[in-house]
């Protein structure tokens, strides 16, 4: 039986989430559609620069994305610590930055005296909507709906463009973590739209290299703002970030993608990236793991430890997804 969608989300289990939406029947109503000959590939634009400009005012971090022909994956951290410390006056000029709130919102930040009463029900919406702008369901929401209604406006038509609601998996521990990120920076790979990952159109690895690449002479390669940092390997007083260094990262994802793009599973060399040697992954298992993610694993990834723990904290009667994950033991 499906389980609820906040069941599935739960921060206090993990902040790390993948989510995927699919468009209507998965139709090519955002790139090149070889069939029709319409071509729509501005649109990947449309959901690449929303999820962009949803991250500066929601309290969610982008860790991956990749916008493919007919659906899209996003990597997202939930920042619940940046959400608590936003003052009042915060949450309501980040809400309305994207709704309308209401008269007594727009009051309160105009400096306008309210009565007691009416501050009593400002201090509720404040907590409805900072809990709001740290829910992955309501970023999904407004990330859909403006596309959605872009596409219909353009194409003069009504109806549904996403093929219902999103799909979520939560990443319970580092191996799940760095497997889903680098199957979802590799997707362009995978389906023979880049050659290399620095060529991977609206992709989040792109990004990367390209920061990377502009101050070559430093020690520390430079990383973009609007993606969550990696912060190097986890260690006591470790800034906000991914529990990963940005070099071995990109390592890895070069030299599993040489691998992905070759067919060499079951022939691994053994220059293999230190990084799979920290996380305790098998090379082998790490190259298929990453090509067919979503297919192995479902609503729950990570190690059999982490998933047993994860099932018995939330009183789960069953234990999903220990088969697959033996692969990121």
């Amino acid at each position: 039986m499906p389980r609820s969608r906040k069941s599935q989300i739960a921060p206090e289990a993990t902040p790390y989430y993948h989510c995927t939406s699919r468009c209507v029947r998965r139709a090519f109503l955002c790139g090149r559609d070889e069939h029709s000959g319409n071509d729509y590939e501005h649109r990947r634009g449309w959901i690449e620069q929303r999820m962009l400009t949803l991250a500066k005012v929601y309290a969610l971090d982008i860790c991956a994305y990749a916008v493919m022909s007919n659906h899209y994956h996003i990597v997202l951290h939930i920042n619940a610590e940046k959400a608590n410390a936003w003052s009042d006056t915060e949450v309501i000029q980040r809400w309305h930055a994207l709704y309308a709130g209401n008269l007594l919102s727009h009051e309160y930040l105009a400096g306008k005296d309210l009565y007691d009463e009416q501050l009593k029900v400002v201090s509720e919406l404040v907590t409805e909507w900072r809990e709001r702008l740290m829910s992955i369901s309501w970023f999904m929401r407004a990330l859909n709906e403006d596309i959605a209604r872009q596409a219909n406006a353009e194409d003069i038509c009504t109806g549904r463009f996403w093929e219902g609601r999103f799909k979520s998996q939560a990443l319970l521990d580092e191996k799940a973590l760095a497997a889903c990120m680098a199957y979802v920076d590799l997707n362009p790979i995978r389906a023979q739209m880049a050659e290399t990952p620095e060529t991977s159109d609206f992709t989040s690895i792109s990004e990367r290299i390209l920061s990377a690449k502009e101050d070559q002479a430093s020690s520390e390669p430079k990383q973009p703002k609007s993606l969550f940092p990696f912060a190097g390997y986890p260690r006591q007083d470790m800034p906000a970030g991914l529990p990963f260094r940005l070099q071995d990262y990109l390592e890895l994802v070069d030299w599993t993608g040489r691998h992905i793009r070759n067919d060499k599973r079951g022939n691994i060399n053994n220059n293999t990236p230190p990084i799979l040697e920290r996380l305790g992954i098998d090379a082998e298992h790490w190259v298929y793991s990453t090509q067919y993610f979503e297919s192995q694993f479902k609503g729950l990834v990570g190690t059999v430890q982490s998933i047993r723990a994860h099932c018995q904290r939330f009183g789960y009667q069953r234990t999903p997804g220990l088969a697959s994950a033996t692969l990121l033991t």
